[in-house]
Formats: structure tokens, sequence, C-alpha cells
């Protein structure tokens, strides 16, 4: 019992529980319990038996009501699990922490993330099935993540690689500080977007052009992109793993892992390092990596959104001129393959040009959908790609005329 041991002794189990640090409950019972262990330590042990008390929400019905059998809208955690699994309920219910305000146990929410969970193992199966079947054993082993990715390897690398990890990087920073705060449901969340709507989204579709020789990729850029979607995943994980420990401890073991580290019990995602485990060293970025990636996304957002407004088979490939110029024309012509692959672009009908040069001139006089991107960048359609004009004529004035 506590009371037979030396509190003084580090080895004895008093010293080692107690005091602790933080205490997680809901705000109910803050008088009823919270209080009394506070006034019962102080007076046994002369310490307070933690620091930090962490009050959260009462987790309620959907519509905000409190769960009662008499009405009848009792949701038995369970069966819950049963359906859409732990982590889809640890994550849901975690991220719907808010300040002040009590959970609404939402099922679409739930079966939201979800699906959420199985986008993270298509992720996973994309990385271990596609990208790493051409590796070799050495190129596996070198994949391991044991520490951030260093500056001289980050300035080699192109500009999506150079954005997705910026990106990772200012993940990593925001989540570490948003778990020191105790702001847990905005660090779930942050990961959650980074994810899929990054790493998803943009960076596995981009990798495609490195890693598929019928894409124009290969070689060196195949390993720098195997290098890369290993990095940020694994990375991801770690960040994702106290939000759904399960799903992403079975994903972790089949990514590429370092060696186990000297002292550690087992080679698992539970035991790993944090990916910023030293706060007075920053973590690699490039901010103008960043904004030029997001005009590259702008310019294919535009596109995408002229195809569909102008409802264009979805298979069909169109013509485009894109007008730049300086480091944002470079950055287009270096990543015209992505572009011409994520906007469905005929490869042999876009061209990049000058801004106020005589193309651009010729472009903007003729008959084509111009889109103005940002600042210094436009693109043109020509609408003999998009629609059939007469056709086109004969519907607006229709339209007109009603």
């Amino acid at each position: 019992w506590p009371q037979d041991e030396n509190a003084n002794d580090p080895a004895s189990d008093l010293a080692r529980f107690y005091p602790g640090t933080c205490l997680e409950t809901g705000y109910d019972i803050l008088f009823f319990w919270v209080a009394r262990m506070v006034m019962l330590g102080i007076e046994l042990t002369g310490v307070s038996p933690f620091q930090v008390i962490y009050l959260h929400g009462l987790v309620r019905a959907t519509d905000g009501s409190k769960m009662s059998k008499t009405k009848g809208n009792v949701v038995d955690p369970l069966d819950t699990v049963d359906e859409y699994g732990a982590d889809s309920l640890r994550y849901s219910l975690v991220t719907g922490v808010t300040p002040g305000q009590d959970i609404p146990l939402n099922m679409e929410k739930i079966a939201a993330n979800k699906a959420f969970a199985n986008k993270l193992w298509n992720c996973c199966k994309f990385v271990k099935d596609n990208a790493l079947k051409d590796a070799g054993d050495d190129e596996l082993a070198s994949l391991g993540v044991n520490g951030p990715l260093e500056k001289e390897e980050f300035d080699a690398l192109a500009l999506p690689e150079r954005y997705i990890i910026s990106k990772c990087h200012e993940l990593v920073e925001s989540v570490t500080s948003d778990i020191e705060k105790y702001q847990l449901g905005a660090a779930g969340s942050k990961i959650y977007e980074f994810l899929w709507d990054q790493y998803a989204d943009w960076y596995i579709e981009i990798s495609k052009t490195r890693l598929y020789e019928g894409f124009g990729g290969g070689g060196d850029d195949a390993k720098t992109a195997r290098r890369v979607l290993v990095y940020i995943l694994d990375t991801s994980m770690r960040l994702l793993h106290p939000y759904m420990p399960y799903v992403t401890e079975q994903l972790w073991h089949h990514l590429p892992r370092a060696p186990k580290a000297d002292g550690m019990a087992a080679n698992a995602l539970m035991l790993a390092d944090w990916p910023q485990m030293d706060d007075s060293t920053p973590l690699v970025k490039d901010a103008d990596a960043i904004a030029t990636f997001e005009c590259f996304q702008a310019l294919t957002r535009s596109i995408r959104n002229a195809r569909a407004e102008y409802n264009v088979e979805q298979g069909k490939k169109i013509s485009a001129t894109i007008v730049a110029s300086g480091h944002l024309k470079e950055a287009i012509e270096a990543e015209l393959k992505s572009l011409v692959m994520l906007a469905k672009l005929d490869p042999d009908q876009v061209a990049v040009v000058e801004a106020s040069s005589d193309e651009a001139k010729a472009m903007a006089a003729g008959d084509a959908a111009q889109l103005v991107v940002q600042d210094g960048v436009e693109a043109y359609l020509p609408l003999s790609g998009l629609i059939d004009v007469e056709k086109e004529k004969q519907r607006l004035e229709k339209q007109s005329t009603k």
C-alpha cells in the first residue's frame, strides 16, 4: 500500500506514479470527485495529485439532449465500435471537443471518420503495393524514417516535394503546439485536412508522374518520390497515432522502418519518436515553394472548373496555353507533365508562353476561354476544343428569350 512505501525511494510505486501531471474528466464531477482527490492528496502527501485538470464536455445525443434510457436515445459504444471501429469513434469524440461545449454523438460524423481511416489505408496500400514495388532491398532499408528531413536533402528536391514537406513540417509544428495547449480537437482536424486534401489529393497524384514511365517518370525521380511518400506518411501517422492508435499502428508496420533504437522495448509506432523532439531546431520549410505551388494548384483548379462549366467529357483531353512570367513560368514548365495529367490536357497542344509575348497577345485576341488564375498567370482554352460553338450559340439564344 502507498502508506507502507517510502516516498523518497525513487524505485517505489508511489514515487513513480504520484503525483501525476494531467487529469482528464468531464466538468460534471469537478466538485464530486476532482476537488476531493486534490484535498485528500494534499492532506496525505502534501502534494497535489496533478498539475492540470483538463475538463471537456459531456457526450450527448445527436440533438444535444442528455442520453436517457427513458427517451431511448442511449448509444451503446460497443455497438458503435462493432459497426464503425474503435478508432473512428475515438477520433470523432476527441476532435469533437470544443472548450465550453458538450459533444453531440453524430453517427454521420463517425461514418465519415471511418471513411477517413479507409482513406489512410488506401494511401498506405498505394505506397506499399505501387510506389515501393520496384524498390530494391537496399533502397527499402534506407527509406525508414529516423528523424526530420535535413536541409541539404530538402533543397535538392523539386517544387511539389518541397511544397508537401513544407506543409507537413508546418503541420508538425502546429499540431505539437495545439496538443501542448490542450487544443486536441483543432490538432486532430488539421491532420485530417492535410492527409486528405494535400497528401492524397495532390502529392500522391503528382507522384505518379515520377513513378510511372508512362508519365515520363522512373529512375532517380521515382526514388525521390518514394522517399517523400514514405517520409510524409510516416510523419503523419506519428501525429495521428494518439487519435487513431489501432489503425496507425497496423499500417505503420507495412512501411519501411528504421531499426529499433537502443533501449526501445519494441519497434512500434507507440514507442517511436514524435516528429519534432527538439523545439530549438526548426523543421525545414520553404515559403516561396508553398506560394508557387499554390499558384500551380489554382491553375489546375481553374482548368478543371472550366471543363465542368463547359460540360467537357470526362476522358477528353483539351488544349491550353498558359501565360506567365518569371519564376512562375519556370515552375509551370518544370511541372508541365503534372499539369497535363491533373487537368487532363493534350500534351501535344499545351504551351507555356511569356506574358506580353506575341503568342500571348494572339491567344487573347482569339476565340478562347480566358482564365485569370492570379496576377501574372492566365490560361487560355480554345473554345473549339471545349464546345460545339454553333450549338452553344443556339443554347444561349434560347436561354436569353426565356
